[in-house]
């Protein structure tokens, strides 16, 4: 292996074409090389698939086997890591491998996701609706009267834009999206493709023949900076006020929001979860996948639902962990469940200590 090797800035660095050497990835991510500078990738790869012109990393000790066979071109390792036999990989070692590996992903996704460039002659843009600069509107997108579309933000094919929505700069919407009436979406969020926002929320007053009268929403959504919404989403308009997504908040496909609902800053929510109207989750909560929560309860900060759980009761203790339906505290549901398991062999258990018991009493 070659000597450990320095870097320092050059005076230009351009990453978009993203053939890039170990030397060039070193100042993007403050790494030192072990190897050759001068190795270059132009894709990332699986530690296991690795092959030559390959970037991957180790940062799992479970997949270290995979480093001393593995035909990538260059290896990420935190800085600590010694390996323990002979790597031909040039090494980049980094002190975060995982937010190494996010702000590379992020510099390969720019490179690889082309959005639409300029205004497609095939959009409907209405005259009062205000355009920043460089903004960028896809085929068969539609913009309707006093809409606000920030400067730099991409908007991408058939996708719409309702009256009086605003939308901030840097902001990108993709293909088939829907932003509904009078919501507001900040600046650097994402929205992946077949997002609804603002669509009505789920409102019925019971008659007294059996029948439901429809409840007017006349709410909006708000949506604050920095939020990606997967793929499928659907966030309800409120009633009255707003349904309200705030800072930082990571939402994965197939999420369903409520009316009135508000997630709390840098709060995750996993694919096929349902948050019913009127609840507050708190903010840096983590829920997993397909976890239900009933209407009108507040979850404190930090709290972690684990997958498929049920939350039908308010969470006043912050950064608790919960499992089960309902759920509750996730100590105490894995040992309950632990305990679940042998039921059967302990009622099994308890018949024949008290058929022993009634033999001895007969006696």
């Amino acid at each position: 292996m070659l000597p450990v090797t320095e870097c320092k800035l050059p005076s230009f660095f351009y990453l978009c074409s993203m053939r890039v050497t170990a030397k060039e990835l070193a100042v993007l991510l403050n790494g030192t090389i072990e190897g050759d500078p001068d190795t270059w990738v132009d894709r990332p790869s699986k530690i296991e698939e690795g092959g030559p012109g390959s970037i991957s990393f180790l940062g799992n000790d479970k997949y270290e086997p995979y480093v001393y066979k593995t035909d990538a071109s260059i290896l990420l390792v935190p800085k600590q890591w010694q390996p323990k036999k002979e790597v031909q990989s040039t090494l980049l070692r980094v002190d975060d491998v995982y937010a190494a590996i996010a702000k590379l992903f992020k510099q390969f996704g720019e490179a690889q996701i082309t959005g639409p460039k300029g205004i497609s002659d095939q959009a409907f843009v209405h005259p009062e609706a205000k355009i920043g600069e460089q903004v960028s509107i896809g085929h068969f997108a539609v913009v309707e009267a006093g809409a606000e579309i920030g400067d730099h933000c991409e908007i991408g094919d058939q996708v719409y834009i309702g009256a009086g929505v605003h939308i901030g700069a840097y902001t990108k919407i993709q293909t088939g999206t829907r932003v509904l009436h009078d919501c507001i979406i900040g600046p650097h969020c994402f929205l992946y493709p077949n997002v609804v926002v603002g669509s009505d929320g789920f409102g019925f007053a019971p008659q007294a023949d059996g029948s439901y009268e429809k409840i007017e929403q006349l709410g909006n959504v708000i949506i604050e900076e920095q939020v990606e919404i997967g793929a499928g989403t659907t966030i309800d308009r409120a009633a009255m006020g707003s349904t309200i997504i705030r800072k930082g908040v990571k939402l994965d496909n197939l999420i369903q929001i409520g009316h009135n609902v508000e997630i709390g800053e840098n709060t995750v929510i996993a694919a096929q979860a349902g948050i019913a109207g009127s609840t507050k989750i708190g903010k840096n909560c983590q829920i997993g996948g397909q976890v239900g929560f009933v209407g009108h309860v507040k979850i404190a900060d930090g709290t972690r639902v684990q997958a498929q759980s049920g939350v039908a009761s308010p969470v006043k203790m912050p950064n608790q962990s919960l499992f089960g339906s309902p759920a509750f505290n996730y100590t105490d549901y894995v040992r309950s469940y632990a305990i679940f398991k042998k039921l059967p062999e302990l009622y099994k258990r308890i018949n024949a200590l008290e058929k022993k018991l009634r033999g001895k009493e007969d006696k």
